[in-house]
């Protein structure tokens, strides 16, 4: 979650088995689980149909390392120019 977004406070109701899960996970991430939940509902994607096969799974999964991997090399690219920086200004 950025720290800028506006968030809004809303109440749904749970079973206790979700809430005991919503706790573990919490604590698994170390994180609230107000947050479990903003990641559980940004992760949910309708337009992905629930029983996919294996290879679409694959394909998908694929796909996104190939994102992650892209963002990494991005980001290690502007933190060695910027460190790059920091020591020329020396």
């Amino acid at each position: 979650m950025q720290a800028t977004e506006k968030l809004v406070r809303k109440q749904y109701l749970i079973a206790p088995h979700q809430l005991d899960k919503l706790k573990v996970l919490a604590k698994k991430q170390k994180t609230s689980a107000a947050e479990v939940v903003r990641m559980a509902i940004d992760a949910f994607n309708p337009d992905v149909p629930a029983e996919m096969k294996e290879s679409e799974l694959f394909d998908l999964v694929s796909a996104r390392v190939k994102e992650a991997i892209k963002d990494t090399q991005e980001t290690r690219n502007r933190l060695e120019k910027t460190l790059a920086a920091l020591e020329g200004d020396k």
